[in-house]
């Protein structure tokens, strides 16, 4: 597996673990469907989200949400709906959602991440 691979699985989980801390369930991970995928559903009393974690490092010159432009956004709707209609007809609020991770390199090398989660981002 290449770095880029492992530092976006990296990126997911910790986005996972984010939103467990912050009270929701993590009902799939990594959602593939013929239109696309998704890369985290999680859920809370109410809502359903549909997570698309992007992660960038500190020279990148565009922001990690940036890159989920239309064509990106389609696709994960019509995946989201088909995880609905498929697997998991709710009466929770769907919600689309975009996590930033930022990774920096601090000065003794070491990484250090942060995340931006983005309500209701499309």
């Amino acid at each position: 597996m290449n770095n880029i691979f492992l530092k976006g699985k990296n990126a997911e989980l910790m986005v996972a673990a984010y939103l467990r801390k912050h009270g929701c369930i993590i009902a799939k991970m990594n959602y593939h469907s013929r239109f696309g995928e998704i890369d985290i559903i999680a859920e809370t009393k109410s809502t359903i989200m549909f997570v698309e974690v992007k992660m960038r490092g500190q020279n990148s010159i565009m922001a990690p949400a940036e890159a989920v432009d239309a064509a990106k956004q389609r696709k994960i709707v019509s995946t989201a709906n088909d995880f609905l209609l498929k697997s998991h007809l709710t009466g929770l609020q769907p919600r689309f959602d975009v996590a930033e991770v930022f990774e920096e390199t601090l000065p003794n090398g070491k990484k250090r991440y942060k995340i931006n989660y983005i309500k209701n981002a499309f």
